[in-house]
């Protein structure tokens, strides 16, 4: 049984981290935009079955919940703690939709290198994270997950960001786009 240790507000002003005691994934992530695609996942279901949730995200120690603009914080913090206090996931794996490195060639394994080691750990630090849609040798194609999801910054500012740091990193010709 998990246990909300803390709350933690991120950039994005509807979403909110809410960090537990021990891991809910063995490895990977966990990404919800509707309740239609929370089947088979129990903690995603109890959260967007409390209403006015537009997104859930988990990985590791945190859940991440946008809620709708017009909903205040107020009304789903403690139901959400009790959803997630009260889910039982049983250690699930999960698939990180990444690559196998025998499939990816070398430009590509370099790129997830640098998602996994740079980008994806300071995306966690605010309940976010990011999906590598596509690569086509030059176009690496990206989806936002939990609050990079739904923020302001995540299509300008953090984009670029992640853009400068591949072609730094990996290869000065890389272009990188939301999905």
């Amino acid at each position: 049984m998990q246990k909300v240790v803390n709350i933690e507000p991120t950039p994005n002003p509807n979403a909110l981290k809410f960090v537990v005691m021990e891991p809910l994934l063995s490895k990977g992530a966990r990404s919800f935009q509707d309740f239609a695609s929370t089947i088979g996942d129990p903690l995603g279901a109890a959260i967007f079955a409390l209403g006015n949730v537009t997104s859930v995200f988990y990985m590791d120690r945190f859940v991440t919940v946008n809620k709708l603009q017009e909903t205040t914080w107020a009304v789903l913090i403690d139901p959400i703690c009790e959803a997630i206090e009260d889910c039982d996931l049983g250690m699930k794996v999960v698939d990180d939709g990444s690559v196998p490195a025998l499939e990816a060639d070398t430009k590509f394994q370099k790129i997830l290198d640098v998602v996994d080691h740079q980008i994806r750990p300071g995306l966690a630090g605010d309940g976010g994270g990011i999906e590598i849609i596509s690569f086509d040798g030059q176009v690496l194609t990206i989806a936002y997950q939990g609050a990079c999801g739904s923020c302001p910054a995540a299509g300008t500012g953090t984009l670029q960001f992640i853009e400068g740091l591949l072609k730094h990193e990996v290869d000065p010709s890389i272009v990188v786009v939301m999905a």
